[in-house]
């Protein structure tokens, strides 16, 4: 995409994330590593080196801030061509701002909220980065079936797929990475992809590989 239509989803991605915002360099990052690394020992998110799933959110916590602050420089293979807006990741990774979009979260469910239970799903708008993030990435590589031998763990997590819009098709994306369309057999659908054949068509974005 151009420099405009970047820049004004880098913008929308900070207001939807909220409290859980991830830093775009730091996410490109990881997730490059865990392709090139899947499931060995230097994944940064594999659930096969870990006891149980906080132990993968915290260790990809760890290596994720690294990479956020700037602690550690990534290989070679994993620098460049991602966006990059310092004064929004500032913004964004500041307890400040966490704490501000926090509060209005509280303020929208009593304002609107018209049961007590409805309470229970706050700290799900509070931490929505962290736990999409491994619920794709702990049961996308345990569970499920596989279409393709990757030499890893990578499962079709079926019917979470489509919960997760497609992500949970990690079989499939590990076997075509650079496909747009995470859906694979007749039988699997990735919502997200007519959306970005829409956004093509409108020149907003442009689909390199089909």
């Amino acid at each position: 995409m151009n420099f405009f239509w970047e820049r004004f989803f880098y913008l929308i991605t900070f207001l939807s994330q909220g409290s859980s915002f991830l830093n775009p360099r730091a996410y490109a990052i990881l997730h490059r590593m865990h392709h090139a690394f899947s499931d060995t020992e230097k994944d940064p998110h594999s659930p096969h080196f870990v006891k149980d799933v906080w132990g993968m959110m915290i260790q990809t916590k760890n290596i994720y801030l690294n990479y956020a602050k700037y602690n550690v420089e990534p290989e070679e293979q994993f620098r460049d061509n991602y966006p990059s807006w310092p004064i929004i990741d500032k913004i964004g990774d500041s307890w400040i701002t966490r704490i501000v979009f926090i509060s209005f979260y509280v303020w929208f469910y009593v304002t609107f909220a018209t049961a007590w239970w409805m309470f229970f799903l706050l700290p799900i708008h509070f931490l929505m980065g962290p736990l999409h993030g491994a619920i794709v990435n702990w049961c996308g590589h345990k569970y499920g079936y596989s279409n393709h031998d990757n030499n890893d763990h990578s499962r079709n997590s079926l019917p979470l797929d489509f919960l997760m819009l497609g992500e949970l098709f990690q079989n499939n994306h590990h076997k075509k990475p650079n496909s747009p369309n995470f859906a694979s057999r007749w039988f699997e659908f990735d919502p997200t992809y007519p959306i970005m054949k829409v956004l093509h068509w409108m020149r907003i974005i442009k689909i390199r590989k089909v």
